[in-house]
């Protein structure tokens, strides 16, 4: 009996759980996250908070907003990239504003981005 049971395990083997962080709707997710994030910062700079207040609010905003999402996919969003990408819609969306252009300013703002991160929700995890 276990010999027909490991012979059809050989034949229709059990398919695999792997999932890639490139799946469309991981990286769809990742951008109403990074827009809604982008869009929260930009209005609070434009509404003359300091960019530690206008941090701190849109990360706040944005967590919420993705805790109450019931969403599978959050999980598999990586921190790292989603800074990233993040960065790269806030520099391009309203950056020129506050002196962030380019390369220099997407990584600037990244870095400073997860500073504040850690320090506003150390508990919690921004993707998932």
């Amino acid at each position: 009996m276990s010999l027909f049971f490991f012979i059809i395990y050989l034949l229709y083997p059990s398919g695999a759980f792997a999932f890639d962080t490139s799946d469309p709707s991981v990286s769809l997710l990742q951008n109403r996250i990074s827009n809604n994030f982008s869009k929260k910062y930009c209005n609070a700079i434009q509404n003359g908070f300091s960019k530690d207040e206008a941090m701190k609010s849109a990360i706040v905003k944005t967590e919420n907003i993705i805790s109450f999402s019931y969403n599978p996919q959050k999980k598999w969003i990586e921190k790292d990239d989603l800074a990233n990408q993040i960065s790269l819609q806030v520099v391009n969306d309203c950056g020129w504003s506050f002196g962030l252009i380019g390369k220099e300013g997407v990584n600037y703002f990244k870095t400073y981005f997860l500073e504040i991160y850690e320090k506003t929700t150390p508990d919690k995890n921004l993707s998932g």
